[in-house]
């Protein structure tokens, strides 16, 4: 009787931990905010969140994250065919807000990229431009997004290759700025004025994106990790 007491004791902790555990954030659309513009869909699909567009997307992640932060995800540049399957603007942004509303994520937006210009955001641009550049640009909030020579980038190791996965991490941490992509350190910016709390989104415009293994950490503590 003990016995089938405790297995049963054991069967029901092991079913409230399972109900407790976060779902995958890429494998449900409940953690995102979508802005698209019309012609372009995102979905879910073994575990991965989709993007096919035609004309500009942001997907936000709902959670507020503040830094020391580190987020990674992988991304894969869909080209077999497909009316969206165009190897470009595979982009980001990390610790976005409005200015003229700080606390809120910063949504509304239609997806076109000019709108997103009054935000205050690390931001980068993998493959831009039909594929040409590589870029980071740190948005003032005020419509300005200076752009240093350091952070263009044009050789051919920097940009996109068709149907591959790409590891991708960023971080904001004591000051400083990072963007990586499969172990190596593409970016690092000293920010005189730190972004230290925002939002994070995938950035695309005419492509067909599939990002998996989202997972964001801070301080050492995993706050979303998909399985």
């Amino acid at each position: 009787m003990l016995a089938r007491l405790t297995l049963s004791l054991l069967l029901a902790a092991s079913v409230s931990l399972a109900a407790a555990k976060p779902d995958a954030p890429t494998a449900d659309l409940s953690h995102w905010v979508i802005e698209q513009q019309p012609g372009g869909t995102v979905t879910v699909r073994d575990g991965a969140l989709i993007i096919e567009d035609a004309a500009g997307c942001t997907a936000w992640f709902r959670e507020k994250i503040t830094a020391p932060v580190e987020i990674t995800y992988e991304v894969t540049t869909v080209s077999r065919g497909g009316p969206h399957d165009r190897v470009s603007d595979v982009n980001c942004f990390w610790m976005a807000s409005d200015p003229n509303s700080p606390d809120a994520l910063p949504s509304g937006r239609s997806g076109k990229f000019a709108e997103y210009d009054s935000l205050r955001t690390y931001y980068v641009g993998m493959g831009g431009w039909n594929n040409t550049f590589t870029r980071f640009r740190r948005y003032v909030g005020d419509g300005s997004k200076p752009l240093l020579p350091e952070h263009d980038l044009n050789e051919k190791r920097f940009l996109l290759e068709p149907n591959k996965t790409y590891r991708i991490k960023l971080v904001a941490a004591h000051g400083r700025a990072e963007f990586w992509r499969d172990g190596e350190k593409i970016f690092s910016f000293d920010d005189p004025a730190p972004l230290t709390s925002g939002w994070f989104a995938i950035r695309t415009v005419k492509s067909h994106l599939e990002i998996r293994n989202l997972q964001i950490k801070s301080a050492g503590a995993s706050l979303h990790s998909s399985e």
